[in-house]
């Protein structure tokens, strides 16, 4: 499984890239908003931090509009991927903009039927929103069982990006499912490597090295 993280932070990024962990990252409209800073400048340093995509959203609702916002971006860097809404419309501009070998991230996916079509149109990625359908009382990662059967039933290169992640259990159970990438907030990411037993353990192993009055680096009978 492939980690995205969803931010516009950009030294959350980079710190979070730094580990390895990092795949690529999502933004959104209320994400950039947040960072406070020119929409495209952030984008630049975000794909400077990652070799991976960086999705980044249109605010355009018309297919002319979502166009030319999309292929505005896409000239940014050759790792972004056109963010485009699951409407009539956006499904429209990710065809269109797939022909034109863009990658394409349809995001605000809720049901299976809408997984379906955005694939037919050729996207990249569908992001089906987890968190949002538990809000309102569905199970979010049902539809993703739904969805990775659907494509693997037609063999669609689209992969499954599972979004609105509030926690860890939602990145384990969508892998068990086979989902491609989980685009995960850095809290969550950060507490996927966070157990209790961990920081018992390694407490117990630091207080058993310090009895020994022994370091590492002062030890020279191991060298040549």
């Amino acid at each position: 499984m492939k980690f995205f993280v969803d931010t516009a932070d950009v030294a959350e990024i980079k710190d979070l890239a730094s580990t390895g962990l990092l795949d690529g990252v999502t933004t959104n409209p209320s994400l950039m908003a947040k960072a406070g800073r020119p929409y495209l400048e952030v984008l630049r340093e975000i794909c400077e931090a990652v070799d991976g995509p960086v999705s980044a959203e249109v605010t355009a609702t018309d297919v002319k509009a979502m166009l030319a916002e999309g292929r505005h971006l896409a000239k940014i860097s050759d790792n972004i991927a056109v963010k485009v809404p699951l409407t009539v419309d956006g499904l429209k501009a990710c065809k269109a903009l797939s022909d034109e070998g863009t990658m394409v991230n349809v995001t605000l996916c809720f049901s299976a039927a809408q997984a379906l079509l955005a694939a037919k149109a050729g996207a990249t990625f569908i992001s089906p929103f987890v968190g949002r359908l538990d809000d309102i009382g569905v199970d979010g990662m049902h539809l993703i069982a739904e969805i990775v059967e659907i494509y693997t039933n037609y063999d669609f290169a689209t992969e499954v990006l599972v979004a609105s992640i509030r926690g860890p259990a939602h990145v384990v159970e969508a892998a068990k499912m086979g989902a491609d990438v989980a685009t995960i907030p850095p809290a969550v990411l950060r507490q996927l490597y966070a157990h209790p037993l961990t920081d018992k353990g390694l407490a117990a192993f630091l207080a058993d090295w310090e009895k020994t009055g022994q370091t590492i680096l002062g030890d020279k009978s191991g060298a040549a």
